[in-house]
C-alpha cells in the first residue's frame, strides 16, 4: 500500500470514528451536531477533506479536465498576464455598485463575451454563486421555475430563496416530459397571455451521470409551447467548458443556439483551472443593442435585477485582479485553440473504455447480475461526441464503496457518491477522464473495475453474496488495528 493511498485511508478511518458518545460532557449544540453526522459515519458515506495525491497516483476524479493545472500551462499564462500589469491592485475593495466595477475587470468580461458570441460576460466568484444567485434573482413572483430532475445542487438552493411561485421538475432529459409540464402551466392565463414568465433550468453535461442534454429538441418545444418568448432556458455548462464546441466553447455553442439560450453558466475552474465561474446570459430582444450586463448575455433590465436582486453581486466584493488574471490567462488558452489536442485525447480515451470494458469476458455477467452498471455504454459507438464523465453504477447496498477500495489498492482514484449526492439506488463510482490519462491508465482501470466485479460474481455463486471483498477486507483490518 503506497502513501498516498495510506494517507488518505489513514484520515478516512479517522473522520468515521463515532463522536457523540464520547461527548457527554460537551456543549449540547456540538454534541446534537455530532450526533448528526453519526449517522453518516455508521453508514460509511461521511464526506472528508482528501489529501492531494501525487501524480504516480492515476487521477480519475479531479476537476483538471485538459491537465492545464498538472502541466503548468495555466500557472505559466497566469504569471505572465500577472507581468504584463506590475502595479496592479490586489482587492477589488468593494462590490460592483460600489467600487469594485474596475475597468480590467470589464476588459476581460467583455473578451470573455466575443469568444462566446454574446452581448457581455459577468465574472461571479464562483459556478455555485452565479446559479444561486441567477436563479433567485430573475424570476418574479408569479413567474415558475421548470427543471430537470437531475439539476445541480446550487439551482435548488436558488429555487428555495427565489420568489418564484411555481417550481415544477420534468424527466431527467426527456422533451416530452417538459413539453408536459409547460402544456399545464399554459392552463393559466398568466402565462397564457405572457404577464408571467418561465426559467427552465438545465445542464449541457450532467455531472454525475455524464449525459449530454438534448438541448436542441428542447428549444423548439419551447418555442412551439410558448411563442411569446416568456419560457427562457438557463444552461449550466460548468462540465461543457473545454470539452465540447469549437474551441471547447460548450454546448450552446455547439449547437449554434448562442441567439436561443437566455442565460449559460460557465466554470473557469474545471477544465481552465482557473478560479471562479462565469454566468452568461442573453436576451433574444437586445439583437441590435449590445448592452454590457454581466459573465451574462443578456440586456440591461437582466443586468439590472442580478446588480438589484443577485446577492452575490450586491452584498460580495467584485473579484480580485489576481482571479480575474486566472480566468483571463485559461480562456486566452483556449481562445487560441490551444487545447484541440487535449479534447480530441479525451474523446479516444473514453471511446477506448467503453470499447474494452464491453469486450471484456466479465462484462455481460457482471451487468446481467446487477453487479455493475454503465448506462452510457449502451450505443456508445453512435454518439458523435463523449463527455469526459463517466459513471460506474453499482445498484447493490455499499458496493460502490467495495468498488472504490478496490480501485484505491490499484493506484486509482475514483471516488464513490451514494445517496444523497445522487438518488437512492443509485450509488456509483464517478470516473473523470482527463487529457493527462494514457490508454495504459485505461487499461488498467477496466482490469480493475473488471477483476472487482469477478470477484463478486465469485462471492455470489459461493453463496457468499453477503462476504466482503478482498480489497475492503484489507481496509476493515487496517480500521481494526487503528482503533
Amino acid at each position: 500500500m503506497n502513501t498516498d493511498v495510506r494517507e488518505l485511508l489513514d484520515g478516512m478511518i479517522r473522520e468515521h470514528r463515532l463522536q457523540a458518545h464520547s461527548m457527554k460532557d460537551a456543549p449540547a449544540f456540538y454534541r446534537n451536531l455530532e450526533q448528526n453526522l453519526d449517522v453518516r459515519r455508521a453508514e460509511g458515506g461521511l464526506l472528508t477533506a482528501k489529501p492531494r495525491w501525487s501524480d504516480t497516483v492515476f487521477d480519475f476524479t479531479s476537476s483538471d479536465f485538459l491537465s492545464l493545472n498538472r502541466s503548468n500551462r495555466i500557472r505559466d499564462a497566469f504569471m505572465e498576464e500577472l507581468g504584463r500589469q506590475p502595479n496592479f491592485r490586489l482587492s477589488a475593495s468593494g462590490s460592483r455598485v460600489q467600487y469594485g466595477n474596475y475597468s480590467y475587470l470589464n476588459q476581460v468580461e467583455q473578451e470573455i463575451a466575443e469568444f462566446y458570441n454574446s452581448e457581455t460576460a459577468y465574472i461571479a466568484h464562483s459556478g455555485w454563486l452565479a446559479n444561486v444567485g441567477i436563479v433567485a434573482a430573475i424570476p418574479l413572483a408569479g413567474d415558475a421555475i421548470v427543471f430537470d430532475e437531475l439539476v445541480h445542487a446550487s439551482t435548488h438552493e436558488g429555487m428555495k430563496i427565489s420568489a418564484a411561485s411555481h417550481r415544477i421538475p420534468f424527466r431527467h432529459n426527456d422533451a416530452e416530459s417538459l413539453y408536459e409540464v409547460l402544456a399545464s402551466l399554459k392552463d393559466n392565463e398568466a402565462f397564457r397571455n405572457g404577464t408571467r414568465s418561465i426559467l427552465i433550468c438545465v445542464e449541457s453535461i450532467y455531472s454525475m451521470d455524464g449525459d449530454i442534454c438534448p438541448l436542441q429538441e428542447m428549444v423548439q418545444t419551447v418555442k412551439e409551447v410558448f411563442p411569446l418568448g416568456n419560457a427562457q432556458f438557463v444552461v449550466d455548462e460548468a462540465h461543457s467548458t473545454g470539452i465540447l464546441g469549437p474551441r471547447g466553447a460548450g454546448l450552446v455553442a455547439a449547437l449554434g443556439l448562442e441567439q436561443d439560450i437566455a442565460i449559460r453558466i460557465h466554470m473557469s475552474s474545471k477544465s481552465l483551472a482557473a478560479t471562479g465561474g462565469e454566468a452568461l446570459l442573453f436576451h433574444p430582444a437586445a439583437s441590435s443593442n449590445r448592452v454590457n450586463a454581466g459573465v451574462i448575455l443578456c440586456n440591461r433590465t437582466i443586468r439590472s435585477v442580478i446588480l438589484n436582486h443577485a446577492r452575490f453581486a450586491v452584498y460580495s466584493g467584485a473579484p480580485s485582479y489576481p482571479m480575474v488574471a486566472s480566468i483571463r490567462a485559461g480562456y486566452q488558452i483556449m481562445m487560441n485553440d490551444m487545447t484541440e489536442k487535449e479534447q480530441q485525447h479525451i474523446q479516444l480515451a473514453v471511446k477506448h473504455f467503453f470499447r474494452s470494458i464491453t469486450s471484456n469476458p466479465v462484462w455481460e455477467d457482471a451487468t446481467n447480475r446487477r453487479i455493475l452498471s454503465i448506462p452510457l455504454a449502451e450505443d456508445w459507438e453512435t454518439r458523435s461526441s463523449m463527455t469526459h464523465i463517466v459513471a460506474v453504477l453499482t445498484p447493490q447496498p455499499r458496493h460502490e464503496q467495495y468498488l472504490f477500495f478496490h480501485l484505491l489498492l490499484s493506484n486509482i482514484n475514483a471516488y464513490a457518491t451514494a445517496y444523497p449526492t445522487v438518488p437512492k439506488g443509485q450509488s456509483r463510482i464517478r470516473v473523470v477522464f482527463h487529457a493527462h490519462n494514457t490508454i495504459e491508465q485505461v487499461d488498467a482501470l477496466v482490469a480493475a473495475i473488471c477483476d472487482w466485479a469477478q470477484e463478486m460474481i465469485i462471492l455470489e455463486d459461493g453463496g457468499n453474496e453477503h462476504r466482503i471483498p478482498s480489497a475492503a477486507r484489507q481496509v476493515y483490518a487496517l480500521q481494526a488495528m487503528t482503533e
